[in-house]
């Protein structure tokens, strides 16, 4: 499960992609296959989150790492390279970008 905690010892990577509603869903289950089969098997990985705008034009995946290095060594593996070429096909364009979390606010 994810952990959103500053200053946290851990590895945050964000990635969005812009989709058609048509395409959305599809896309969705793309990438539950891709973590269900493969990412969430992976040493280092701590947990995921997917988010979809209301218009379905803008998926979000939120995956945290033990390490940087973790996730990119997946990130770099042929698998995963097999997943984003599938991904690509679904998206106008997806881009992962790795974020420390700064603040947290509980109401």
């Amino acid at each position: 499960m994810p952990v959103i905690k500053k200053d946290a010892d851990l590895q945050t990577v964000i990635t969005t992609y812009e989709v058609t509603p048509g395409t959305c869903a599809d896309l969705c289950e793309e990438i539950r296959v891709a973590c269900n089969e493969f990412i969430s098997k992976q040493e280092g990985f701590i947990g995921a989150a997917l988010h979809v705008n209301d218009a379905q034009t803008r998926i979000a995946s939120y995956t945290q790492w033990r390490t940087r290095d973790e996730f990119m060594r997946v990130l770099r593996s042929e698998e995963m390279r097999v997943y984003h070429r599938k991904f690509n096909t679904l998206s106008k364009n997806f881009a992962p970008v790795l974020y420390d979390v700064v603040m947290v606010s509980d109401g």
